[in-house]
């Protein structure tokens, strides 16, 4: 913009040099202008230099906004190209925000949020993209007989096959703690996803896989059997959801993107929760899944709308609190070092309070 500025006032300069002697005000009173409305631009044209949106997702995850990941609404909508990533797992999802990779991330786990801020990342929780209980669970090998009457016998010295450092591995210790099983006779692999988490338990070599999404539902499938359900899981205080987040230079940038992403997000749940009918078959093929494992899994599955999503139950309190709740957890299994005494300010509610 300087050069652009010094540029005018040569331009001027010479304007008036060629010109006659009647002309020699005209020149400065023309450039003035240019000067001073320069550095009074919004910073919304900023925003547009911005071609192409990179957004993380997992695949065999229906939700409600794969509506308008798959008829480009929000291509349409934020007026760019919106590059959809699928991930492996949350911590992924942080680690390829920090690299620069990743603008945004679409139903990120909490608990791999936290693990992150914990350690010192640049991320901010946005929004809240998905409640669920029965979606993210372990299956028990059909062979073993483990249920939650003879878990602390049947699983000790036993291998579970389970992602690290997200909120299937804070339910999983939780479910271990309440079952009584010696959690440091437990081997736990870590998994590569919910194809690797189906193979391993048909295999025999793990007692119990974890997983979510389809995953759950082919392991159950397969003859397997869930040590405890979700709503059993709910209520003893684990509470399961995932939330849209981004960094914090990506939203001081790009603020009005990152509001027009939530109100496509937005749009797409109303429209889901008045009659989800006429969208099952965009979703499932925007999740890469068959229609009735998509009903299924969206029978489990919550999409809050805003003024959910910003009460006292969500961004209000309780979702700092479940993640100050969740490290807590993992510093007194020895996961990590250290929580942070609060997680309010990694919650950001202002570009959500912004949506019509």
């Amino acid at each position: 913009m300087k050069r652009l500025l010094a540029l005018l006032m040569v331009m001027a300069l010479i304007v008036a040099a060629c010109g006659n002697d009647d002309d020699d005000a005209a020149p400065d009173e023309a450039a003035a202008p240019e000067a001073t409305e320069a550095p009074e631009a919004p910073a919304a044209p900023e925003e547009m230099m911005l071609d192409e949106l990179n957004v993380a997702y997992f695949l065999e995850w229906p939700t409600a906004n794969q509506v308008a990941q798959a008829r480009q609404t929000y291509d349409d909508a934020l007026g760019l190209t919106v590059n959809w990533i699928p991930f492996a797992s949350g911590g992924d999802m942080a680690q390829a925000m920090e690299a620069g990779d990743i603008d945004i991330s679409y139903s990120q786990g909490l608990t791999p949020f936290a693990n992150f801020v914990t350690g010192g990342s640049d991320l901010l929780l946005v929004g809240v993209a998905v409640s669920y209980a029965d979606a993210d669970n372990c299956v028990a090998n059909p062979d073993l007989g483990i249920t939650a009457a003879n878990a602390a016998e049947t699983l000790a010295g036993q291998s579970i096959y389970t992602p690290l450092g997200n909120v299937t591995h804070f339910k999983l210790l939780k479910m271990l703690e309440y079952l009584g099983v010696d959690t440091g006779s437990v081997e736990l692999i870590q998994s590569e996803g919910g194809p690797a988490a189906v193979a391993a338990l048909d295999s025999g070599e793990v007692a119990m896989a974890c997983a979510f999404g389809g995953a759950v539902n082919q392991m159950i499938a397969n003859g397997g059997n869930l040590v405890m359900t979700g709503a059993e899981q709910e209520a003893i205080g684990i509470r399961v959801f995932d939330i849209i987040s981004t960094t914090g230079d990506f939203a001081d940038t790009y603020p009005s993107l990152l509001t027009g992403f939530l109100q496509v997000t937005e749009d797409a749940n109303r429209a889901y929760n008045d009659d989800r009918d006429p969208f099952i078959d965009t979703i499932a093929g925007a999740a890469g899944m068959e229609r009735a494992p998509t009903i299924a899994l969206l029978d489990a599955f919550s999409f809050p709308e805003k003024d959910v999503q910003l009460s006292e139950a969500w961004l209000g309190g309780t979702v700092q609190q479940v993640m100050k709740d969740q490290m807590d957890f993992f510093v007194a299994q020895g996961e990590i070092a250290s929580a942070l005494p609060s997680y309010d300010a990694f919650v950001v509610t202002s570009f959500l309070e912004a949506v019509n």
